[in-house]
């Protein structure tokens, strides 16, 4: 099953950070990622999981996909998906949103995402981004 995911970032004064979300069952700072529903487009699940999960809307650069394996433990024990993410210029944050009671949200600066991000698949994601650097075209 693919999902579709968001690295939603802002750029304050030449830098970056990045908005990270708890995960519901074990508390971890991860990205906002769903599953791709039947006739979804990319764009749309990207912008569904980013404001239900971090309460954040913006401007997805649907030209930079990153795709990696994210594993997460479950009680059938541990599963791999396919997730794409999109990295996501946040233009907006609201003060409710749909899993704020299920979730926290972090900004981190991009130079210190390995402190919050704790697993390999995510700063994967993320060396990936910094690579990519999306920010330079705004």
């Amino acid at each position: 099953m693919h999902k579709i995911g968001s690295i939603p970032f802002k750029v304050h004064e030449n830098k970056v950070a990045v908005l990270f979300v708890t995960s519901q069952s074990r508390g971890r700072w991860i990205l906002p990622k769903g599953t791709l529903h039947d006739g979804e487009s990319h764009e749309d699940a990207c912008y569904r999981e980013t404001y239900n999960e971090a309460g954040a809307k913006g401007f997805m650069m649907k030209n930079y996909p990153i795709t990696k394996p994210i594993t997460k433990l479950t009680t059938n024990g541990i599963i791999s998906n396919s997730v794409t993410f999109y990295p996501l210029i946040v233009e907006n944050q609201d003060n409710k949103w749909p899993d704020k009671k299920k979730r926290q949200r972090h900004w981190a600066l991009l130079k210190d995402v390995s402190k919050v991000a704790s697993r390999e698949d995510y700063l994967l994601v993320l060396e990936d981004f910094k690579r990519l650097k999306p920010w330079k075209l705004i």
